[in-house]
């Protein structure tokens, strides 16, 4: 059974493992390439979490093991306070299973908690199932950012997905 929670410092190791995996994948379905925080690093970006309001990270568990994570942020600027970026990956051994779904929910409601009342993200142009999935609960492609990322030495373009969560 998979659980839905927010990510605790003892995930630290799983969430690396997990990035690790998804971002070595040759779909290049991460901004990275493989490359990662270290658990220490990320242990420490948890606990850091802890205190500030603005930010989450949220992981899905499936006995035992992390197999999903979103993380979401606050925009710092006073203009668009109201708006958090997202950004989500699942093991490809747990992708069309619902998780995706499950995690997109709960940062909405992270988001109504928290006053936000725009999530946006980025999305490969290439990433197909992920834009469908992101299509179905409701986001709406606001444009296309050309050449917005640098991997493996190359420019890649990126979907900029919105939603409003009133």
């Amino acid at each position: 059974m998979t659980i839905v929670r927010p990510a605790e410092p003892r995930d630290a190791s799983g969430l690396v493992a997990l990035a690790r995996e998804v971002g070595g994948e040759t779909e290049g379905w991460l901004i990275t390439n493989g490359t990662w925080r270290s658990p220490l690093e990320e242990r420490r970006y948890l606990r850091a979490l802890r205190r500030f309001r603005d930010a989450a990270v949220l992981v899905a568990e499936d006995d035992g093991v992390i197999v999903g994570r979103l993380s979401v942020s606050r925009d710092p600027h006073p203009a668009s306070s109201h708006v958090a970026d997202l950004g989500l990956m699942v093991a490809r051994s747990h992708r069309r299973q619902g998780i995706g779904r499950a995690l997109m929910q709960a940062a909405e409601e992270w988001a109504r908690e928290t006053g936000i009342s725009k999530l946006e993200l980025h999305v490969f142009t290439h990433n197909r199932p992920a834009i469908a999935l992101y299509e179905s609960l409701g986001y709406a492609r606001e444009g296309v950012r050309r050449g917005h990322y640098r991997r493996g030495g190359a420019l890649v373009d990126a979907v900029l997905m919105a939603k409003e969560v009133l």
